[in-house]
């Protein structure tokens, strides 16, 4: 009798080799000769004990699934660099994991630096290898066009010379890695569509619905910007699905509706919501509303005070203009959504606003300033301010703290206020924008509006030259060079 864990390990073998059957495994003797018989190779440069490499192949994999039959033919590989692919790391300068790089044959084109999901793999290497615009030159072909569950774009022309034509292979060319496009001028085709020197954007079946159409037809100049705004204005359609992938391309102000999304599991359970957040956010045409995961974009619930989505229905979370945040603190209906849309619109809602408690005692030579008492401790405060956005866990912020302390305390008599901000548990206030700890800002009292980011050196003499020289008014105890001038016998 086999034993039980022997007969596990085996399911898992079995899995993984089942997972990874479609991506080529190439090693130093056969990556040459495998490469020069294939067309388009994406090839993963990987470690076995990498932690990156792991969380990819299993993407990987189904990239490799669903390029299967492309045309033309894109095949995934993989290399391991430890073992039996040493040389060839070498010999294509592989110094971190994973490498991606494409290849036409024999032949780099470029490294990859693309999506790390499948679907996205899939389609950035699609475009990549593949034309802009793909020639329709039967119904057939439109037919296998269209069913996908990707948007859609086809330029409907009597010939490939008409001014809308080249700006159409123009923007084609521009958006490709996001966008499917196609064309044709077959005339048969053009009759029995009813588009003629026109371009349509037709709205995938899976996300098609009774409150907008299923395709827009485009009606403007011929000039590249209005066809590319056409396509950027229409793509989401109402309510877009907001992914991992694609969330830079949603602007404030938004408005997302966060519940189990899930189009290859659930597309109906998914729409059932969609569905109704259309059915309201078409009457708001002046804000933008997207769906989105509540499991991928658990971050952004955090964000808001959200720990945990209880039940099915969707959780309304949304931001202005002005970067605020906003709350629909009502269990979701059709009646709530709407009042909460209005109440946006009004500017009537009160923002929600992570903070930590505003300091009981706040008399130091170095201010603590959190979300709530911002304005007061450095907007309004009527001084020129050196802030510092930071981590508790940053190295680099702990090894600036007692030098900030000492700052603190040699300008201690001078109209200039030296703040620190814990951007870990406070939400950063406009117009300051913190990528990376410790950034610092230097904000002149007349302009509060206009910081400066701070890019001086980082030891206290580094920061008095720099504020004694930027200060709005002379510092009492330095010159405009940094050096301690001499005080009277009375202001001693």
């Amino acid at each position: 009798m086999v034993p039980k864990y022997l007969s596990f390990l085996f399911l898992v073998l079995v899995t993984v080799l089942a997972e990874e059957k479609d991506v080529l495994e190439l090693t130093d003797e056969t990556f040459s000769h495998e490469l020069e018989r294939l067309e388009n190779t994406l090839v993963m440069f990987y470690a076995p004990w990498c932690g990156h490499c792991k969380r990819l192949k299993p993407e990987y994999a189904k990239a490799a699934e669903l390029l299967l039959g492309n045309d033309p033919p894109i095949t995934l590989a993989k290399v391991d660099c430890t073992e039996s692919g040493k040389k060839t790391c070498n010999k294509y300068s592989v110094s971190g994991y994973p490498t991606l790089k494409i290849f036409s044959g024999g032949d780099v084109v470029s490294d990859y630096n693309g999506p790390r999901e499948a679907a996205g793999i899939a389609k950035h290497m699609r475009a990549q290898v593949g034309p802009a615009s793909k020639k329709l030159v039967g119904e057939n072909c439109l037919k296998s066009f269209l069913d996908s569950n990707e948007v859609g774009v086809v330029g409907f022309f009597e010939n490939d010379e008409l001014p809308l034509a080249t700006s159409f292979y123009t923007v084609s060319e521009k958006l490709k890695e996001k966008i499917r496009f196609a064309h044709t001028t077959e005339k048969a085709l053009l009759e029995k569509e009813g588009h003629k020197n026109t371009i349509v954007l037709y709205r995938p079946k899976i996300l098609q619905n009774k409150f907008e159409p299923n395709l827009v037809k485009y009606e403007g100049g011929n000039s590249v910007s209005e066809v590319q705004e056409f396509i950027n204005k229409n793509f989401f359609g109402i309510a877009g699905v907001r992914t991992r992938e694609n969330l830079g391309e949603f602007k404030n102000p938004l408005v997302v509706a966060y519940y189990a999304v899930d189009y290859v599991k659930n597309p109906k359970g998914t729409n059932y919501w969609r569905n109704r957040i259309i059915k309201v956010a078409k009457n708001f045409p002046e804000l933008n509303f997207a769906i989105s995961s509540k499991d991928d974009f658990q971050h952004d619930l955090n964000d808001f005070g959200i720990d945990f989505v209880k039940g099915d229905k969707p959780v309304i979370l949304a931001k202005n203009a002005n970067n605020q945040k906003f709350v629909m603190k009502d269990e979701f209906t059709i009646d709530a959504f709407e009042a909460f849309l209005k109440d946006l619109e009004a500017d009537v809602l009160e923002p929600y606003m992570k903070s930590e408690s505003i300091p009981e005692d706040n008399s130091g030579n170095v201010k603590v300033a959190v979300a709530r008492n911002f304005d007061e401790i450095v907007t309004n405060n009527g001084k020129d301010t050196l802030i510092e956005f930071y981590a508790p866990w940053c190295g680099h912020c702990k090894k600036l703290a007692p030098i900030f302390d000492e700052l603190g305390e040699k300008l201690a008599n001078e109209d200039i206020e030296i703040v620190k901000f814990d951007a870990t548990v406070n939400d950063v206030p406009a117009p300051y924008e913190v990528q990376g700890f410790p950034t610092l800002f230097w904000a002149p009292k007349n302009s509060k509006n206009k910081p400066i980011k701070y890019e001086g050196g980082r030891v206290v003499d580094d920061f008095i030259k720099y504020i004694a020289k930027h200060a709005t008014d002379e510092l009492k105890g330095f010159d405009r060079k940094g050096k301690p001038v001499n005080l009277k016998s009375d202001e001693l």
